[in-house]
């Protein structure tokens, strides 16, 4: 999509940039935000993270979505819908049959790590369970369409314009999405970062064979939410779950949640094998750069 007889390196990092800087510098405004009205509305400490801050740093991700429409209008030209898809519009169709596949398989996959790896429990407030369900339910799809907007979209294919060739598209934007994503989230914990690198290689290569972005979006969605659904029912210690630090989780915690990245994949490539992934109708004089 961004690629063209340059390479613009220079600009794609600049672009990268943006983002990411744009990221963590809204979520920092919020997050001050949010402290400042919840320490004017509660009357009393509270050790678990408040809903609020948690929503603070949901809404800020979530502006992802405009911020890489923006970035990709402002530095190369092209409209901002083509973020969506090849066909430049969000394929709902798309978007409601994987709901309906991928809901079940992380159900199973979230529930067995559960089952297998028991961890910290804490005290849950009344008012703290509904705020954060309502809070995760809302803000956390709009989190993870923020993230995959940005990864998956905008940084996927500003990498893969970088080189000439499809395979070499393919491996680069794979690989420099997958790393951003790794960076972001900050982990110091090594099988955190594989987790990471798994779970961006497979929605990258998702994105790239079904033409659009809908697939992974629920795959992340998904993900986030039905694990903080099994933290609620468990009352989770969120401090230990947040927990990225060396040593904070073992290969037998992501096993199940890897795998399932796998199946869902594998499914994937198998239903496109006929078509290859999608292209952009070359036709659409919206495509074209400048436009």
């Amino acid at each position: 999509m961004l690629a063209g007889e340059k390479r613009r390196i220079g600009r794609g990092l600049l672009a990268i940039v943006l983002l990411v800087g744009g990221m963590f510098g809204a979520i920092q405004v919020f997050y001050l935000l949010a402290v400042w009205i919840d320490g004017s509305i509660r009357t009393e400490p509270q050790a678990l993270t408040p809903p609020l801050t948690l929503a603070s740093g949901l809404v800020a991700t979530a502006l992802l979505i405009p911020w890489s429409m923006l970035i990709q209008r402002w530095l190369y030209g092209v409209p901002s819908p083509s973020l969506h898809s090849v066909v430049s519009r969000f394929r709902f169709d798309v978007f409601g049959r994987a709901l309906l596949a991928i809901l079940p398989l992380f159900l199973i996959a979230l529930a067995i790590t559960e089952y297998l790896e028991p961890r910290a429990t804490a005290v849950w407030s009344h008012g703290d369970i509904i705020g954060f369900f309502v809070v995760v339910v809302l803000l956390v799809p709009l989190q993870a369409a923020g993230e995959e907007y940005g990864l998956r979209g905008l940084v996927f294919r500003i990498a893969g314009g970088w080189v000439h060739g499809r395979r070499a598209s393919l491996v680069l934007g794979t690989v420099v999405s997958g790393a951003v994503f790794a960076v972001i989230h900050t982990a110091a914990d090594p099988w955190w970062n594989v987790f990471y690198v798994l779970f961006s290689v497979s929605t990258a290569l998702i994105t790239w064979r079904t033409g659009g972005i809908e697939i992974a979006i629920v795959i992340h969605a998904v993900y986030n939410v039905m694990t903080f659904v099994f933290w609620f029912i468990l009352h989770a210690d969120l401090a230990d779950r947040f927990d990225r630090s060396a040593g904070a989780v073992t290969p037998a915690l992501l096993v199940p949640s890897a795998l399932a990245f796998l199946v869902i994949t594998v499914a994937v490539w198998l239903r496109t094998r006929r078509t290859g992934p999608a292209k952009t109708p070359s036709a659409d004089p919206r495509f074209a750069e400048g436009s």
